[in-house]
């Protein structure tokens, strides 16, 4: 056997275990696989029923923190036709090494079947019985080195301190500093340096932004930005970065993306990583799709983007699709 029938491919917070066929074989490991912080295991027994089980990797020095995971599990088969069996979303169910997830499926399973594993959150248990907290909401932080002047500059935004041009979002205005955004961006710093309208203007018009969205922006360029504001207005600060040309921020938000894929978000995403010119947020778009075979869960809204999407994007997906699908 060689060693592929041992690998667990990976994506976002997808893991996918393809067995071409247990044989004889009455018990399978998985190669360890990682996603969030830990090394994962999958494993398949045949009894009288079939098993399937998932257990995490715990370091020694890590045993009272366990994580606390929240997934769908699916089985796949080709026997047939593609046959789905789903087992109920898991929600906040505490894993150990020892004691993992097992699922007792009453049909033995012939042939190639994929085992479809999708994490919906990751927490990690507090030892001392406290609220479990998520480790994808530690996942946002811009790189501040010196906090006291960084907070000191944010301040100079939220209170408005010394103000000297005044952004116009679609629903709303908010006072800002000419000097910092000409710092953060080349085109900021164009408008202010030639003879553009905005140079003499004290207001500049940006109402493809709302002012919430406005507000995340500046937040950013301010180095104060909360994670939860990056993480609801990604789309929103991809355009601008994109606009205004800041690429730190663009490439953080291309590696946020590319962190929650998902069947509702997949097809958005490919057409922004293409719009925007973001090569890996597109690439890990198409495995999703035809790789690890969404493109199933998603037909109906697969076969619109079809028939509207960019004809180049769509003629790259499909190249992907005659490359490598293999019958799932």
């Amino acid at each position: 056997m060689n060693d592929s029938a041992y690998r667990v491919d990976t994506i976002s917070r997808l893991a996918q275990w393809r067995i071409d066929n247990l044989g004889f074989s009455s018990y399978r490991k998985s190669d360890p696989f990682k996603i969030g912080k830990w090394n994962w295991y999958l494993v398949v027994e045949k009894n009288r029923n079939l098993l399937i089980k998932l257990f995490p990797e715990i370091p020694k020095l890590a045993r009272d923190n366990p994580p606390v995971a929240s997934f769908n599990i699916r089985v796949i088969s080709s026997l047939g036709g593609r046959k789905t069996l789903v087992h109920p979303e898991i929600r906040d169910k505490q894993l150990r090494s020892g004691e993992g997830f097992v699922w007792a499926l009453d049909v033995q399973l012939s042939g190639r079947f994929i085992i479809d594993l999708e994490f919906l959150d990751l927490k990690i248990a507090s030892p001392n019985g406290g609220e479990s907290r998520s480790i994808w909401s530690e996942g946002f932080t811009q790189n501040n080195t010196n906090s006291t002047t960084l907070s000191s500059v944010g301040r100079m935004l939220s209170e408005s301190i010394h103000t000297d041009i005044i952004i116009c979002a679609s629903n709303g205005t908010i006072g800002a500093h000419r000097a910092v955004l000409a710092a953060r961006s080349p085109v900021f710093h164009s408008m202010f340096s030639h003879n553009l309208k905005e140079k003499e203007m004290s207001a500049i018009n940006i109402a493809d932004m709302s002012i919430e969205a406005c507000q995340a922006f500046l937040s950013y360029i301010y180095s104060n930005i909360k994670r939860q504001d990056f993480i609801d207005h990604r789309l929103d600060l991809l355009r601008a970065a994109d606009k205004y040309d800041i690429s730190d921020l663009k490439d953080a938000c291309e590696e946020s993306l590319i962190e929650d894929i998902d069947t509702k978000n997949v097809l958005e995403r490919l057409q922004s990583g293409s719009m925007y010119r973001l090569p890996k947020l597109k690439s890990c778009c198409i495995q999703y799709l035809v790789k690890f075979g969404k493109i199933f869960d998603i037909n109906e809204e697969f076969n619109a983007f079809i028939q509207s999407g960019d004809r180049d994007l769509i003629g790259e997906v499909v190249n992907e699709i005659l490359s490598v699908w293999k019958g799932f």
